[in-house]
């Protein structure tokens, strides 16, 4: 066994995790990163990537690198799965930059992943290391101490949580499992000429249907697209354990209308994804360990947030440790100040968001289509809470 210190420490070679490696050292910091997995890989195709995130990205100049190889999508489509009836749009065009400053994007996550990668790899601040398997992360009076599968031990003053959903640092805060939702997602990419559809290929399109969803749009230049087909499994509620398979998704999408039936078709079914979150938390730290991302504040996919808001967790993360040099408690303090109310907001709207998309309530179904049908275009009111900047993450200095 061999112990080393490192002063910063970072668990998770995810988008968030090498986010906050690179904001960390652009700040002046000194990061080492580990990983589990033997290459640093996103699991899934793609990301839905909003103006705070975009803002984030151009904070950690990549957001040009990013535009080149995402994909505009001129609005944002909501239909009935089984009518087909389009019920709203959301503009992404001109108005809706001018509102917010950044626009909206849809990238493949490996493509994400990728550039924050390379941007490490070329930070002389920012080591990186993988085939680290984390077994176990213990609070000292004076550092954290991370011990791999191995048996090496790593201390450091700083202990950032970055490794996802089923975060081992998470467990000094919260031993409970992730809350399974029920939702099985089947999802992939496939090349833009085998699209069989009659939505626009430049548009992000969501089907909305009882108990099921269906989200499209198009990755990587435009050459592939991206579906991901949700249903609610009654199954699972049943407590049978064959819930997830290809026939089950079939049954789930029987009631759809062609163009989502055709869809679903074209997605692969070898393997089923649960849908998981995690209840919020009011507190992320200990006096030398901070738990960022999914480790932080996982969250149901309807509001396309999860990697949006880690990304904001390193910056905001890395300017309050900036601001308050060696005094990580004090850093800390500011960083769940301005992150956790916003990211428990995400957790607990996403649920209930997810309950109207997927409604078969006659009354329900009837008022949300209503209310879809009267907006304009151009209404981003419900919005500024996600996408409108916040100068205060940027001055961290308060408190």
């Amino acid at each position: 066994m061999t112990t080393t210190h490192f002063a910063t420490l970072v668990v998770g070679g995810g988008i968030g995790g090498l986010a906050t490696a690179l904001a960390l050292a652009r700040s002046g910091t000194e990061v080492h990163l580990v990983e589990q997995a033997p290459e640093f890989t996103e699991i899934g195709a793609g990301l839905q990537i909003g103006p705070n995130a975009t803002r984030a990205l151009d904070r950690l100049g990549l957001l040009n690198e990013l535009s080149d190889i995402a994909v505009h999508p001129r609005s944002g489509i909501i239909r009935d799965a089984v009518t087909s009836e389009v019920l709203t749009r959301l503009d992404f065009g001109p108005s809706f930059i001018a509102r917010y400053g950044y626009p909206y994007l849809v990238a493949h996550r490996s493509d994400v992943l990728t550039l924050l990668l390379h941007a490490c790899q070329r930070e002389p601040r920012v080591t990186l290391e993988n085939n680290r398997t984390v077994v176990e992360v213990v609070e000292h009076s004076d550092h954290a101490i991370t011990r791999f599968a191995d048996g090496d031990e790593y201390t450091a003053d700083v202990l950032i949580g970055a490794d996802g959903i089923k975060s081992r640092v998470r467990q000094l805060l919260d031993t409970a499992e992730p809350v399974f939702s029920g939702h099985i997602a089947h999802r992939g990419a496939i090349d833009i000429a085998d699209v069989h559809t009659d939505a626009a290929t430049e548009d992000v399109v969501l089907w909305m249907g009882p108990g099921i969803h269906l989200m499209q749009y198009p990755v990587r230049r435009g050459e592939l697209y991206n579906q991901v087909a949700v249903y609610e499994s009654p199954r699972f509620a049943a407590g049978r354990d064959d819930w997830g398979d290809a026939d089950e998704l079939a049954e789930m999408f029987a009631p759809a209308c062609s163009a989502v039936k055709d869809a679903i078709e074209q997605i692969d079914t070898s393997r089923a994804w649960p849908v998981f979150d995690r209840d919020p938390m009011p507190t992320w730290t200990t006096p030398h360990t901070v738990l960022i991302g999914d480790a932080a504040h996982a969250m149901l996919q309807y509001l396309g947030q999860g990697a949006c808001q880690a990304l904001e967790d390193a910056l905001v993360l890395s300017n309050s440790l900036a601001a308050h040099p060696g005094d990580a408690v004090r850093a800390f303090k500011r960083f769940e100040e301005l992150r956790v109310p916003l990211t428990n907001k995400c957790q607990t709207v996403a649920r209930p968001w997810g309950r109207t998309w997927h409604t078969s309530d006659p009354a329900m179904l009837a008022l949300r289509n209503r209310v879809f049908r009267t907006r304009a275009d151009d209404d981003y009111t419900d919005l500024d809470w996600l996408y409108a900047d916040r100068p205060e993450e940027l001055d961290v200095t308060g408190s």
